[in-house]
């Protein structure tokens, strides 16, 4: 059953979602899915805008064959080689032998890494601000290296002022229907799935972005189809502007998350106590988290939107709990910086947790620590709470 969706008189989204995947990447948990973006254009010579995940093959290619009706496809233009997007690719070869490919440099080169087959024509390599012409419509290639991988490329068709923009925009979450982005309630339901999707996957290259933004400013847009997620035709400065604000390491929110690790419940006691301080003093967005039940791409996306962030965690082994250690090695791993930072240990005969996060804070520079720190033996003591009183006034003094 064809399910390809109109975007302009010529050119057609046949891409799916996956609704089954549990794991993106074998990694982020994905409760709402998640879309695999690709376009066709039918223009004098017809052009397929990326491919599609195994998993939604078969629809994908059932889009493909109805909607081009019988004619042949001229060029297969590969912005990304992630088989979630290029899976389908050997298939697509298979069915037109003869369709000339367009890549970058090191696409050409992972495209032999991925697919053992003979091409009838080798991939045409395209550098930045080379062009493709199909007829009514043009296309210009700009690099995108290491957003997020290093042969990326964006294109942008200057007829309607589109910008493919690889995985780059994308999100979490299976399409519902709803194409675009304004026809959705995004900041309700997408927003905090957009956040996690860019922290966790392009987080670590906000430099690179910030390189993609620039170059994009001085283009005329007025779509971005990205390869996860709805295509954006309104309201676009906003979307790009949290893209600035993520890829810069700032904040979004002066917001307070606490994540906090607890064995037998004493130290997730003491992260209470600090909450109900913050909020009697009060600071209004406060979030709490397990660090041993909430999964980390949740925590570093939570990391990224608050200006703020308390860590209460147990000595374990002599070192640091170990999923608190995973979540502040995975914060470091994606470059988090310009946050305000505060710590509350528990040992009951020789705390060193505090010790482990200050080695770790101290490879992410530059973040700002609140002191005191706090040190609490097996359990939060009345005599203590002075202490907790004067953080949680330092917190609220650094908001």
């Amino acid at each position: 059953m064809n399910t390809s969706k109109s975007i302009k008189p010529d050119l057609f989204y046949i891409g799916a979602s996956d609704r089954r995947l549990a794991l993106f990447e074998n990694v982020m948990p994905i409760p709402r899915g998640v879309s695999y973006n690709s376009y066709l254009l039918l223009d004098e010579q017809t052009v397929l805008l990326d491919a599609a995940d195994n998993a939604v093959g078969e629809q994908f290619l059932d889009n493909l064959d109805c909607t081009l009706a019988g004619r042949p496809l001229d060029f297969f233009v590969m912005h990304h080689l992630e088989p979630d997007h290029l899976a389908m690719a050997k298939e697509v070869i298979l069915r037109h032998p003869n369709v000339q490919i367009i890549c970058s440099l090191q696409a050409a080169k992972f495209l032999g890494q991925f697919f053992d087959m003979e091409l009838n024509k080798q991939p045409r390599v395209v550098k930045e601000g080379e062009t493709l012409c199909t007829g009514k419509h043009t296309f210009t290639f700009v690099s995108a290296q290491m957003v997020h991988w290093p042969e990326v490329l964006v294109s942008y068709e200057s007829e309607y002022k589109i910008l493919f923009s690889a995985d780059a925009f994308g999100t979490f979450g299976a399409l519902a229907g709803n194409l675009y982005a304004d026809e959705v309630n995004f900041d309700r339901d997408w927003l905090d799935d957009a956040r996690r999707y860019f922290t966790n996957i392009v987080g670590k290259y906000g430099f690179q972005v910030q390189n993609l933004l620039k170059k994009t400013a001085t283009l005329d847009i007025q779509m971005i189809c990205p390869l996860h997620g709805p295509i954006w035709r309104e309201n676009l400065a906003y979307y790009i502007q949290k893209h600035d604000v993520w890829s810069k390491y700032e904040p979004e929110d002066k917001a307070v998350v606490i994540v906090y690790g607890s064995p037998y419940g004493h130290t997730e006691s003491a992260a209470t106590v600090l909450a109900d301080m913050l909020a009697a003093k009060g600071v209004r967005d406060i979030r709490m988290y397990d660090v041993s039940v909430t999964h980390v791409s949740y925590l570093v996306s939570e990391a990224f939107r608050c200006s703020h962030l308390v860590l209460v965690a147990p000595t374990y082994n002599g070192g640091l709990f170990p999923p608190m250690e995973t979540f502040m090695l995975d914060l470091q791993a994606h470059f988090l910086q310009g946050r305000t930072l505060a710590i509350v240990e528990n040992g009951t005969w020789a705390p060193q947790a505090a010790k482990v996060i200050q080695k770790i804070m101290s490879e992410m520079k530059p973040n700002t620590l609140v002191e005191p720190i706090i040190s609490i033996k097996s359990s939060l003591k009345k005599e203590q709470l002075a202490d907790m009183e004067l953080l949680a006034t330092r917190i609220v003094e650094s908001l």
